[in-house]
Parts: C-alpha cells; structure tokens; sequence
C-alpha cells in the first residue's frame, strides 16, 4: 500500500465506518516520508513503539462515524502488517543499521555542564 487513504478504505472494509475516520492515523504512520521519500521512512513509526506511540497520540480507542468504538492499536497493527507483512519491534529495525564513526562519537560535557564535577581552578602569581 502507498498511500494513507488506501489504508483508510481497507480500515473501512474491516470495521466499517468511512476513510475520514481513519485517515488521520494513517497519514501520521506515513508522516515520516517527509523526512525518507523510501521505504527506510517506515523506521520511525512502522514498529510496536509506533502503533504505542499513535495510541498516547490518538487515544487508546476512537469513535467511528458509526458510533462503533474500535481499539486505536487495531488501525496501527493493521496498517504496519500491510505494509510489513508483520509487526516488528523497534529494535528490529535499529539493529540494521550500519554502525558509522560519527554515531558514537561525543564529548564529555560533564565538566561544562555542572560546575562541581570541574577540576578546581589553580591561580598561578
């Protein structure tokens, strides 16, 4: 699937409703193409994190047009598994990533962020 609002009327064809109820989570799952115009965007949101993440967005339920209730974690799932065909942990997707220098590379900043873990100034006359 390509885009949210094919998501949309497959949520349609599952719990009933229209594409309006649904098209709001499904275009925040493809949000991240702003960032990936590929497939690597679905690192963001395409994992077990993201469908937990789009509930504390979206709260745990919404309200159909209907007025059926349905588990927002059922419009997630069902989103990701189209695309993925399964619902990976974010791990997954971390773990294919190729380590480069400049990932881990950081400076202590201790020293210059609280003043007690300084070493102590010297005065030299």
């Amino acid at each position: 699937m390509a885009h949210p609002y094919h998501h949309a009327l497959s949520s349609v064809k599952k719990w009933g409703g229209t594409v309006d109820d649904y098209q709001a989570i499904h275009a925040w799952y493809d949000s991240s193409k702003a960032h990936s115009a590929d497939f690597r965007h679905r690192a963001m949101f395409h994992h077990a994190a993201g469908i937990w993440q789009s509930e504390a967005i979206f709260g745990s339920t919404i309200t159909l047009s209907t007025g059926r209730i349905i588990p927002t974690r059922w419009v997630g799932e069902q989103h990701v598994r189209e695309d993925l065909g399964l619902i990976p942990s974010f791990t997954d997707w971390v773990k294919t990533i190729r380590p480069e220098p400049w990932m881990g590379r950081t400076e202590k900043i201790e020293a210059l962020a609280d003043p007690h873990l300084a070493p102590p100034v010297l005065e030299v006359r």
